[in-house]
């Protein structure tokens, strides 16, 4: 993993990477070959490191707020936000009079509801206000539904978790798509990534699911798939019958040959949560079809009241994938985890759509009914080699971490116990 250095050396962000920050981008050549830029790339923490280790992805976030230039925006949509200091970062950003950064934020109701301690919200709403019509703002989503869910498809959440910036520390156009929430148990319990991309079509992307977000005219909403070039943003809910994830396998051959010979298609999943029985089921078949297909999740379902299997049966089928549970439980034994794996990451390399590729999926969204049919919820493609290979390295340590790891039959694993969110 090398470390790359941005193009304003007093930067924020350059300042982080001297004090041992690492963005996992390419190095000068690679980045110049692959399209990954300077101050881009993935970034991971690690629960089960030091301090800065955990918090690599917060550190990164405030670096960028603190690099917004002046008269930019920067665009928010996170399912809990509970870190006074960075919403004091961004309140700071907005209402200083040399800066005066555009800020606008939506959260999840619970992000108020569910932590009432946290001052997050109220520092936002002193800074920003709440009217939406304005440039600068706070938003929240309707309490028990996401923004743009239908409310007769059932209870949702805003469930989003990505950052907008126009211009910072030298770079314009910045996405940064996450699976970390702001909160102590993000960085200190939970397995996250982020990706960071700087890229004017995907940029662009974001910011008008940010704004019908922002809007929640949930009656206008269609799921929509934006393409642009080496990235594809996939925005939800997708209110209907269609799979997306299982749409995206649908594309996996898992054997091929070519001059070179015989080849094998890789399949890894990191998964917070997984009770999609489709995806399970495909899954599965890749497998026995011939692809290698390894799996760490928090959290399955199981057999229901009436006998059927679920997704924990699915994946443990004769032929299956090889599977590997990282949940955490809060006893006083040591001996047991105090980590859960909450990435939502998807990586295949070999033959997809017919081409030998290496492809990685990642974002908020959850293996499970609602993060397809009634959240708001974004994933992002990045087709690309670096970025593949950078994300198995990450997928091996954090399945050499995994507990219980193969002895999974076990009430959390299953989902009888189920892992909270945060």
């Amino acid at each position: 993993m090398h470390v790359t250095r941005l193009r304003t050396a007093a930067t924020p962000l350059a300042l982080l990477l001297v004090a041992g920050l690492h963005l996992a981008a390419p190095s000068p050549a690679a980045a110049a070959a692959t399209g990954i830029g300077p101050g881009t790339g993935p970034v991971f923490n690690r629960p089960n490191g030091t301090a800065a280790q955990q918090r690599t992805i917060r550190s990164d976030l405030l670096a960028r707020i603190k690099a917004a230039a002046p008269r930019s925006t920067i665009k928010v949509a996170l399912y809990h936000f509970w870190d006074a200091e960075v919403a004091r970062a961004l309140a700071k950003a907005h209402t200083s009079a040399k800066r005066r950064v555009h800020v606008r934020v939506m959260l999840d109701k619970s992000s108020v509801t569910a932590m009432p301690s946290s001052s997050s919200y109220t520092i936002l709403r002193k800074a920003l206000g709440t009217n939406r019509a304005k440039r600068s703002f706070v938003g929240l989503c309707p309490k028990g539904k996401s923004c743009l869910g239908n409310p007769r498809s059932g209870a949702s959440i805003a469930h989003n978790k990505f950052w907008l910036f126009s211009r910072t520390g030298g770079l314009r156009n910045v996405v940064v798509q996450t699976s970390s929430n702001l909160s102590t148990g993000s960085y200190t319990k939970f397995w996250n990534d982020a990706m960071v991309v700087s890229h004017a079509p995907t940029h662009a992307a974001y910011s008008r699911y940010f704004d019908k977000v922002a809007a929640a005219d949930w009656r206008a909403w269609r799921y929509t798939r934006s393409r642009a070039s080496r990235y594809t943003g996939y925005f939800f809910p997708r209110p209907n019958d269609r799979d997306t994830v299982r749409g995206i396998l649908d594309h996996v051959t898992c054997r091929w040959k070519d001059a070179r010979g015989s080849h094998r298609t890789r399949v890894r999943l990191a998964m917070f949560k997984f009770t999609r029985q489709g995806v399970a089921e495909k899954l599965t078949a890749l497998q026995r079809q011939g692809c290698a297909v390894d799996i760490v999740y928090a959290e399955t379902d199981s057999k229901d009241s009436t006998g059927s299997p679920g997704t924990w049966e699915a994946l443990h089928a004769r032929g299956g994938p090889a599977v590997r549970c990282l949940h955490y439980d809060d006893d006083a034994n040591h001996n047991t985890s105090r980590q859960v794996i909450h990435s939502k990451t998807l990586m295949i390399s070999g033959r997809y759509a017919g081409t030998p590729d290496k492809l990685v999926w990642t974002g908020s969204h959850n293996y499970s009914g609602p993060a397809l049919t009634r959240n708001d919820e974004a994933l992002l493609k990045i087709d690309n080699s670096a970025v593949h290979d950078t994300y198995v390295r990450r997928f091996r340590l954090v399945r050499d971490s995994a507990f219980p790891g193969l002895t999974d039959n076990t009430p959390s694993c299953k989902g009888v116990s189920p892992q909270p969110e945060d």
